[in-house]
């Protein structure tokens, strides 16, 4: 049978000791953001049910009128757009979402209804926040790195679970390829701040989401990435010390999320004038 082209690995071993079980995980780890910086986990310590309840919720929120979500609308005056959204008019994207930030944060806005869902929006959140430090560890160790070499940057990835409409997909040699979606399974994929830092070893995850027609979509992203004080640039380990030029100029980044967030609220007339990482390097 042939390997599955978005691999799926287990993280178990590295609750369990497995020594050799951890060796092979962070193999396929290496190869998958070595290539095209997206792979699968399992056994990632979120609970099955929790997942599957926040979907339900989710459903049952985004299928209220639009008068009843709109009572859950970040204020016109907050610092941070938490709450309810819908993609500016000008946006390609058409999804509506809601956005949150780490529980206890006072702009965070929750809907009222349906009554759980608030406490089961904190939960996944601080659950997936300790399965990304475990994964953090992992993948400095993938890097050839200390442990916790690279904690002041808190990395830069995201997790994906979604609903059996599935619809993502991941770009690789000129192709996209779908994630399959399979209950339990988190998609995670490295960022761009980890190509800058790892100066191309590791790839930053080039990909989309194509909804199925004729059915709605749902999904959980949940971001684990740097403060925007932060300077970022490659690395001395990934550079002089081996005798390599640096891919990438530095900058801050919160400069990159405001380039980023210009390109939602104000799309660039062609695609090629959209900012990327590939803004920040540096040409011979």
């Amino acid at each position: 049978m042939a390997e599955p082209l978005i691999p799926t690995v287990d993280l178990s071993p590295f609750t369990k000791n497995d020594e050799d079980g951890k060796k092979k995980a962070m193999e396929v780890i290496t190869k998958a953001c070595s290539e095209y910086g997206f792979f699968q986990i399992v056994n990632h310590g979120v609970p099955i049910n929790l997942l599957q309840r926040a979907l339900d919720l989710s459903k049952v929120f985004f299928e209220y009128p639009s008068d009843e979500k709109l009572k859950s609308s970040p204020a016109s005056n907050a610092p941070l757009p938490a709450g309810y959204n819908t993609q500016p008019q000008q946006s390609p994207d058409k999804n509506e979402y809601l956005l949150m930030f780490p529980p206890g944060s006072t702009f965070n806005v929750f809907p009222q209804n349906p009554p759980d869902f608030k406490r089961v929006l904190e939960d996944v959140f601080s659950k997936l926040t300790e399965t990304g430090l475990l994964v953090e560890t992992i993948v400095n160790q993938c890097l050839g790195l200390p442990p916790n070499f690279l904690k002041e940057y808190n990395h830069d990835r995201s997790w994906d679970f979604m609903d059996e409409a599935g619809g993502l997909e991941v770009s690789k040699d000129g192709e996209w390829i779908p994630v399959i979606p399979a209950k339990g399974t988190l998609v995670v994929n490295i960022s761009d701040v980890i190509q800058v830092l790892s100066n191309n070893k590791f790839k930053s995850a080039t990909h989309r989401v194509v909804r199925p027609k004729g059915r709605s979509r749902y999904s959980f992203a949940f971001f684990y990435n740097l403060q925007g004080d932060k300077w970022v640039e490659p690395l001395p380990h990934f550079t002089k010390d081996i005798g390599e030029s640096p891919k990438y100029r530095g900058f801050q980044y919160s400069e990159y999320l405001q380039l980023r967030l210009r390109n939602k609220t104000h799309p660039p007339t062609t695609p090629e004038d959209e900012i990327r990482i590939t803004h920040y390097t540096i040409t011979s």
